[in-house]
């Protein structure tokens, strides 16, 4: 009996899998819709919903999707280096996947920050596979005590986005196993997530979706798990290879690969007993879902509650890392604000990890509700202009714009109506959008009323995923219809943005109008990138920035004694479907940061980003804090670290309480810049694949092993308290004496690594093979442990024997607060060499 039906069980598995027709068990194997299985009514089977972390749960719906909690983003959550907190979170997902009447989240994604460039690195936990396997079992494991399903993702190597359907990733056997397969490995072994989820890409020459080695060799027979795996949305490239190889769940549907092609198959002894075994795991999951509560096709709701706000803002507080300071926290009396990502919520990055927020809260704001603030805008830091939808009202009043649907284009005769909708947010993706009486060919109008709170020029921006024009009191602005340009929008299937200038006068107004046609009306078609449904439209505009914006702000500095400067990156820069050029942040933002710390050095420089950005002017400045993307709480977050304020959490109220900041920790290396990299010649699809050519040498492996210093070492962060550590024992776990020695209560990251004496082949100088998070009061001194298992803390991927080995001999086991820190050592040695397999 399959682990993971949940007794007592409402389904007889083997008893339907003998009654189901051929077509019944072919249509069990791929999905109903963008986020439904198939259900089987005369059989009882009913139909279950994913729904897509992992920032949070969406529901079923891009488009016009209801609200939803959002966390902060994966190298957040990696930075507590809390498995508390991210059980916590997993219970709070396993909640919001109830309201939202999900049986299966489509979380954590667990895939290996390799370069600063990827483009979904901020949804990962850490370049360092221990870190990110042990967060994403608790964060499993918290979903799953709620009785809803974690899929682990993106299974594996799908740490880029360059031609990712197609690319061949070409990668040794240890550098799989020991790097990029560890953290699903560890993960099972901790929580036994019910899903996995496959990556687009190739492994060693093979799609993973019919990768028979990943998925069964490894994955199944190895590692003995007896889950679901499922493809990335679109992910599927065959029939009876990915049935044969251990594919259970072609998504979404309707099926491309299985239906009567999967029934043909079979018919001609192409496909035979291998069908049964895939059924039996998609109906094993429905059993295991029934236990959630959570009836089919639930109706969606906000959950929305104190609770959750509460730990989303400890969350985000205690992932943010204090890289360098001097002057934090401030005084809660006067504080000048500065810079691009001050007045804006970089609260999630882009892609399907992105979702609709139940509300966010920009840095000024959670500024400006503990003290009093000035601002200067200073630059820009968008890519993309910014979004015209929320600051629209229609034509009787509401606020956003109204959307219509129509089968006819705006050119014909007579058009009728389909849908009206009134919405606010203009990043209109219609990737999982039906109506009844649709055409394959149609066409919407978004049309509203702007008001410009300030005379000047305003440029007009239209980025789409098909065709379309925009008009400003009737005035065709921007066409973006004739030889489009390729762009990030739309997860990379849309078109770079097309902009159009006007002079706008402040307290007018101006009728808006978008016209757009569906994807299949443009003839743009990007290589190796996903053709998403509908496709979609995007329209903004913004105020040009007046020449002295940036003098305005350097006066501003120069004038206050208290500045923080708010700057970073965005889900526009850091997104699915594209992966960055550079390390380098927003035009003129390095500009604005230098001449600021030139005319005010104790400016406190906040850095946003999911991965990292250059800092060329690191050595002017004093305090710098990274604050990747918050959730919604982004702005509250930040204003409780720069204050010196947390949340202690989890009450029925939410009580504040003056404490200290609970010290973040690097969950990745910044490096001084981005051909210091390990990846860095490696780092996209050359003739259709990308070699792993720094083999197991990621992250500070490689830094350590070539003695380049980084500007940041993996596991950094400093505190507004200071600790010492000594005694340190050796036994089956690891025992040190920590005492905090400032004058604040605080929390340290004790983290422990390994290293072997005289290895037999070359190995990395030391790995990280454990870590605790310690709470202590100002004085107070305890002993810390950390679990060590011995046998694999010493081992490594040996490829003659095509086993684990933990080699005899003596290892050093060092006891720190950073890969790069001081430490109190130990030793342990190994007295016989063991070869192992499994979890």
């Amino acid at each position: 009996m399959s682990p993971f039906l949940t007794e007592p069980s409402d389904l007889d598995v083997e008893r339907i899998i003998s009654q189901l027709t051929l077509d019944e068990k072919v249509s069990l194997t791929a999905g109903k819709d963008f986020w439904h299985t198939v259900p089987i009514p005369r059989l009882g089977i009913p139909s279950i919903r994913l729904s897509d972390g992992p920032n949070g749960v969406r529901g079923t719906r891009f488009f016009d999707s209801v609200p939803a909690a959002c966390l902060p983003c994966g190298t957040a959550i990696g930075a507590t280096f809390d498995t508390n907190l991210a059980l916590r979170i997993g219970h709070m997902l396993g909640n919001e996947a109830k309201a939202k009447g999900a049986h299966v989240i489509l979380g954590p994604t667990v895939n290996i920050q390799r370069s600063p460039l990827g483009g979904r690195g901020f949804e990962s936990f850490s370049e360092d596979p221990l870190l990110s396997g042990v967060i994403a079992g608790h964060y499993c494991k918290g979903i799953q005590q709620k009785n809803i399903a974690a899929t682990l993702k993106h299974f594996v190597c799908n740490d880029m986005e360059d031609e990712r359907m197609a690319v061949n990733i070409v990668v040794t056997e240890r550098a799989l196993r020991e790097i990029y397969l560890l953290p699903f490995m560890i993960a099972i072994k901790l929580a036994q997530p019910r899903a996995i989820m496959t990556s687009y890409s190739q492994v060693n020459g093979t799609h993973v979706s019919e990768n028979h080695h990943l998925l069964q060799t490894i994955l199944r027979d190895e590692w003995k798990w007896d889950g679901l795996v499922m493809s990335d949305w679109f992910g599927t490239y065959s029939t009876t290879g990915a049935i044969q190889a251990g594919l259970d769940l072609e998504m979404p549907g309707p099926s491309q690969w299985r239906g009567s092609a999967l029934s043909h198959a079979v018919t001609a002894n192409k496909v035979k007993k291998s069908l049964d075994q895939r059924v039996r795991n998609v109906l094993n999951l429905v059993n295991y879902t029934r236990s959630s509560g959570v009836p089919e096709n639930a109706e969606e709701h906000e959950t929305n509650i104190e609770e959750h706000r509460s730990l989303l803002r400890e969350v985000a507080s205690q992932s943010i890392v204090l890289l360098k300071n001097s002057v934090l926290p401030l005084k809660k009396t006067k504080v000048a604000v500065i810079g691009p990502n001050s007045k804006i919520a970089t609260y999630c990055g882009g892609g399907s990890a992105s979702l609709r927020p139940y509300y966010t809260v920009t840095p000024f704001e959670g500024l400006a509700s503990q003290a009093q603030v000035e601002f200067s805008q200073g630059t820009y830091g968008h890519q993309l202009l910014p979004q015209l939808g929320s600051r629209l009202h229609t034509l009787g009043g509401q606020r956003g714009f109204q959307w219509r649907v129509y089968n006819e284009a705006p050119q014909a005769a007579s058009r009728r109506v389909l849908e009206t909708r009134v919405l606010t947010d203009s990043d209109v993706f219609f990737l999982d959008y039906s109506h009844p009486e649709l055409a394959p060919i149609w066409f919407s109008d978004a049309e509203g009323v702007f008001v410009p709170e300030e005379s000047g020029t305003y440029d007009f921006g239209l980025a789409v995923q098909g065709t379309g024009k925009l008009y400003v009191d009737g005035t065709l602005l921007v066409s973006n219809v004739e030889d489009q340009k390729p762009g990030a929008s739309f997860l990379g299937s849309g078109t770079v943005e097309e902009t159009g200038t006007m002079e706008l006068v402040a307290g007018r107004e101006y009728r808006i109008l978008v016209q757009w046609g569906c994807a299949k009306t443009s003839k743009l078609k990007v290589p190796g990138v996903v053709d998403f449904g509908h496709g979609g439209f995007r329209f903004s505009a913004c105020k040009k920035l007046p020449d002295q914006a940036m003098m305005e702000a350097i006066a501003l500095a120069r004038s206050a004694e208290q500045v923080v400067l708010f700057a970073g990156l965005s889900g526009e820069w850091e997104s699915e479907g594209q992966d960055r050029k550079t390390m380098d942040l927003p035009p003129h933002t390095d500009e604005l940061i230098s001449k600021v710390l030139d005319a005010n050095p104790n400016a406190v420089i906040a850095i946003q980003s999911g991965t990292p950005v250059a800092m060329p002017w690191i050595d002017k400045a004093n305090t710098v804090i990274h604050a990747w993307y918050g959730g919604n709480e982004t702005g509250n977050a930040i204003a409780d670290v720069i204050f010196g304020e947390v949340n202690p959490v989890s009450k029925p109220k939410c009580v504040w309480m003056k404490l200290t900041f609970q010290s973040g920790k690097l969950p990745l290396t910044i490096p001084r810049k981005l051909k210091q990299n390990p990846a860095y010649l490696n780092f996209k699809s050359e003739a259709g694949r990308c070699l792993y050519g720094e083999d197991v040498y990621v992250g500070y492996r490689y830094y350590e092993k070539v003695e380049v210093e980084p500007l940041f070492p993996f596991g950094h962060g400093l505190s507004y308290t200071s600790f010492e550590l000594s005694d340190v024992d050796i036994g089956e776990s690891v025992r040190v004496k920590i005492k905090n020695t400032g004058d604040v209560a605080g929390a340290e990251v004790i983290q422990v690594y390994v290293a072997p004496v005289a290895p037999p082949i070359e190995r990395p100088e030391k790995e990280l093979k454990g870590f605790t998070k310690v709470f202590l009061k100002a004085g107070e001194e305890k002993f810390a442990e950390v679990e060590l298992d011995i046998m694999r803390a010493t081992s490594y991927w040996d490829e003659y024997s095509g086993q684990w080995c933990s080699q005899a001999g003596q290892y050093r086991v060092l006891v720190g607060t950073s890969s790069a820190g001081k430490f109190v050592e130990g030793s342990l040695e190994v007295d016989l060499t063991t070869y192992w397999t499994g979890l």
